[in-house]
């Protein structure tokens, strides 16, 4: 699709921990006028980069990612993301799906690939978690399983940050979809966020 840029070409980059590498990604996107890159999963849409993406970016811009799960894990929240920079006048292009939606490229089957791609993507995570959930109640029989922490390093630094900024850690809890008692002995450095 031929591109007439006014703005920047702005680039957005999700891995889900810190020990994955987003080569591959870079790779995909290539040069680009500004990039943004997180570390945490995609369950939540309260990721750094990604809002500071969406604040900097401005009609006429166009912003590349290497495929719609590394913007969105639900179709919901994809189409939210999209249909929000597509009002602001930015242009929106998924590389690895080859789909380009943008003010003046509204294709229907762009948008109709948006919804079928993304919606498999979103059943795909789906039979992972079923996968994932019959292995640890087999750990589990077996007594090897020791739930993982609900939050990651990275996520206790942006609840500090947001608690720092007046945000009620109600609020937080609700956004990262923990309990407020999950938010508290974080901060706390409680029980088992006592080494986190």
């Amino acid at each position: 699709m031929d591109r007439q840029l006014e703005g920047q070409v702005v680039g957005y980059v999700r891995v889900s921990t810190v020990d994955q590498n987003p080569a591959r990604q870079f790779e995909a996107i290539g040069e680009v006028d500004k990039l943004f890159e997180d570390k945490l999963s995609g369950k939540t849409r309260m990721r750094p980069s990604l809002e500071a993406m969406l604040s900097h970016v401005r009609a006429g811009d166009w912003v590349k990612v290497s495929s719609m799960d590394r913007l969105a894990r639900s179709v919901i929240d994809l189409h939210s993301l999209v249909d929000g920079l597509v009002a602001d006048g930015v242009t929106v292009e998924f590389l690895k799906e080859s789909v380009v939606i943008g003010p003046g490229t509204n294709r229907p089957m762009d948008r109709l690939l948006l919804t079928v791609l993304g919606g498999i993507a979103e059943f795909e995570r789906s039979i992972i978690r079923e996968r994932q959930a019959e292995g640890i109640g087999v750990a589990k029989k077996r007594g090897v399983y020791e739930k993982p922490l609900s939050l990651t390093p990275a996520q206790i630094d942006i609840i500090r940050q947001r608690t720092d900024l007046g945000v009620p850690k109600a609020a937080i809890a609700r956004e990262l979809d923990v309990s407020r008692s999950t938010v508290y002995n974080a901060l706390a450095g409680r029980g088992r966020y006592s080494d986190a």
